[in-house]
């Protein structure tokens, strides 16, 4: 199904698959329509069309709008490659193959933007004015879905090997703290928490599918520890909230507190016996080559990489040896 839909997606003309991703970005026939500045029934006849030319429903619709089957899922994923690929083209001969201009989408998780998101947008500019940033930034969860939906040049996942369809460059290992005042045989000066001493301690947490979550509570199970989540939360600043309260306590890294001055930071602690250390990989599509533009955004983010590991406000952090060589 996947191979017929990539042949289906070269046989296509441009607009149509324009049409195609629009539509499925928007969720509704539409939006799409009014972004595109296409009449509707129009835009309804090109979706037949390579449907009727596919032998099969890419589309699926309701009163809530549409939604892509697995065959629309994947043609939507090769749409992608290609409209990313002809955009890539037509800088390149416009400007020159070397040029470092041109669209570089970046998605960075919430914890990653407090540290790199506003450095990377003024060093682009300063050094390199003809490249335009895309932002996406959510839960590493929703990131790597763009990834893998080609939405995305780069991307910083808690990941340290390949995966299919993306290549990673691991960057550095990350530990975890104990973010509030677990109280019990954690002394209000200590430094550092004991994985046993949360024991029955209430925590908030991403929700279950969120890969910090799912490295927590393997690190709970291995100490035979059952974590006492009191609630599933998906907001970084609503979690930190909640810790500086006293209702309960995170588990979070320090790059999560970069956005926040020393009045609004709860109490942290290091997690120890054991540690829990999670990695993080500079990510990107394997099926589309780099332009000169990401290369030059991947070079400045792993400079600065560097320069927040020296700069003593993140603490916790260990580079990956031989990650410098890569800029070089």
């Amino acid at each position: 199904m996947t191979f017929r839909c990539f042949a289906a997606a070269c046989a296509m003309d441009v607009r149509q698959l324009r049409y195609f991703v629009n539509i499925v970005d928007y969720g509704s026939l539409g939006k799409a329509a009014e972004k595109l500045n296409v009449a509707q029934p129009s835009l309804s006849q090109q979706i037949v069309r390579i449907e009727d030319e596919l032998g099969m429903t890419l589309l699926l619709r309701s009163r809530q709008g549409v939604q892509p089957t697995a065959a629309g899922r994947a043609l939507y994923r090769h749409a992608r490659i290609v409209l990313r690929q002809m955009e890539q083209l037509r800088e390149e001969v416009r400007d020159g193959a070397d040029a470092e201009t041109g669209s570089v989408a970046v998605g960075l998780p919430t914890t990653m933007a407090s540290v790199f998101a506003m450095s990377l947008f003024e060093r682009v500019q300063q050094r390199h004015p003809g490249i335009r940033l895309q932002y996406f930034e959510s839960m590493s969860g929703y990131i790597n879905e763009l990834l893998a939906n080609g939405r995305l040049d780069l991307a910083i996942l808690f990941r340290d090997s390949d995966t299919p369809g993306v290549s990673t460059l691991p960057l550095f290992d990350e530990q975890l703290y104990v973010f509030g005042e677990p109280g019990g045989n954690v002394a209000p000066r200590s430094r550092t928490c004991a994985l046993r001493d949360l024991d029955g301690v209430r925590l908030v947490a991403p929700s279950v599918h969120n890969g910090l979550r799912m490295l927590i509570e393997r690190a709970f199970v291995r100490e035979q520890i059952e974590p006492n989540i009191v609630a599933d939360i998906d907001s970084l600043p609503t979690l930190i909230a909640i810790a500086q309260s006293g209702a309960a306590c995170t588990i979070l890294p320090t790059s999560a507190l970069m956005r926040y001055d020393m009045a609004r930071r709860p109490k942290i602690r290091r997690l120890v016996d054991p540690p829990i250390v999670r990695p993080a990989s500079l990510c990107w599509p394997n099926t589309v080559s780099f332009s000169s533009a990401t290369l030059a955004v991947r070079r400045v983010l792993i400079e600065l990489i560097d320069e927040a590991m020296h700069s003593g406000r993140w603490h916790g952090v260990t580079l990956r040896e031989g990650l410098l060589e890569t800029v070089r």
